[in-house]
């Protein structure tokens, strides 16, 4: 049965695409099944495993309608058909993992769907719309007997992120060490259980249980979070990074954690601990990337899997970024390690 994974934070800029990208291909090298999935209107991960692609080729694309608004036309465009399932892309040079494209015109869905999930008297002519991204996904991964869907999401607080995360099994918090990554996890603390809150009300409302596209009755749990983008001196944290590496860790043990354990949306300590979890809930502390960034958006390969040859350097220079390329495929091997590990445990018990 696939495990449905959102990456999600509101605040931007905090690589949860990167991520995404990164994590899902480490997954399917591990043999899994991965889709991952645009969700975000600027398709910035649709960009990155594109890459360079031509515009003949991208319009294809987007005529063949391989795409997830696409997809949800069925249900926001009232077309006289079933939600099927998406054609996804082959990741080129990785076995096992697709992509489900994005599309610009995703963010055209927002205000229907936010009117439909208030749960308003309004509602009958628009029940079968909160259930709807939930069967385009489930029944996309049915088609692909997927493993893993990996779910990219937009730095927003919109109608369709509260759908995807709340009809998600799991959930990763990519944060940044920055004040605004801090000001994010108290702001979650308070918005997440609002949310919980309101897929409760929705999986229990019999209109939306007999739509043509019911209304998933889920509780996401937290997987963890993962600290990026900082600058590494002498093998450690730069020292300011630290503190605010140190600031998200209080607020995520002493806010966010709390709120969501009063709304069951982590899984047992047992748990974390069978994967060396501690109390700070981070799955990963990952640097900067620096050049390699570049480098791997260039050639649509994640950070940890590019060749010498695409690196494009020589000498101490190419020995220092291969060193550093080292500890990335470490830091992204324990990382789906842990994940595996994870929602392995969560769905034995």
């Amino acid at each position: 049965m696939v495990q449905k994974i959102a990456l999600f934070n509101h605040k931007g800029g905090v690589s949860k695409t990167t991520t995404t990208f990164n994590l899902g291909w480490m997954l399917a090298t591990k043999g899994k099944k991965v889709i991952i999935v645009d969700a975000d209107p600027q398709c910035n991960l649709t960009g990155m495993v594109l890459g360079s692609s031509t515009k003949e080729e991208l319009e294809e694309v987007y005529k063949k309608e391989q795409n997830i608004k696409s997809g949800l036309a069925p249900a926001f465009e009232s077309r006289p058909s079933l939600i099927e399932a998406v054609d996804c892309l082959p990741v080129k040079g990785c076995e096992g993992l697709f992509l489900l494209p994005g599309h610009v015109g995703f963010a055209e869905y927002e205000v229907t769907l936010g009117i439909a999930q208030e749960l308003s008297g309004s509602i009958q002519a628009l029940q079968n719309l909160p259930g709807s991204i939930s069967y385009l996904l489930q029944k996309t991964a049915d088609k692909f007997n997927a493993d893993y869907i990996l779910i990219d999401m937009s730095p927003s607080l919109s109608s369709i992120n509260q759908n995807l995360l709340m009809t998600s099994d799991f959930f990763i918090l990519p944060t940044n060490p920055d004040f605004f990554s801090v000001m994010a996890i108290d702001s979650l603390a308070t918005i997440l259980p609002k949310w919980y809150a309101w897929a409760q009300k929705a999986s229990e409302m019999r209109i939306l249980k007999e739509a043509a596209y019911p209304f998933s009755q889920v509780t996401p749990r937290l997987l963890g979070t993962i600290v990026q983008n900082y600058t590494i001196r002498k093998k450690q944290p730069a020292a300011a990074f630290q503190q605010w590496i140190d600031d998200l860790q209080e607020a995520v043990s002493a806010r966010l954690v709390p709120s969501l354990r009063k709304n069951n949306m982590l899984l047992t300590d047992e748990m974390y601990a069978s994967q060396k979890i501690e109390d700070d809930y981070c799955l990963a502390k990952i640097s900067s990337f620096n050049s390699l960034i570049a480098k791997s958006q260039h050639n649509q390969t994640p950070v940890f899997a590019l060749t010498p040859d695409q690196i494009g350097r020589a000498g101490k220079i190419l020995n220092n970024t291969l060193e550093a390329q080292k500890k990335f495929r470490e830091t992204f091997d324990k990382l789906a390690d842990k994940v595996i590990g994870l929602t392995a445990n969560a769905v034995s018990n």
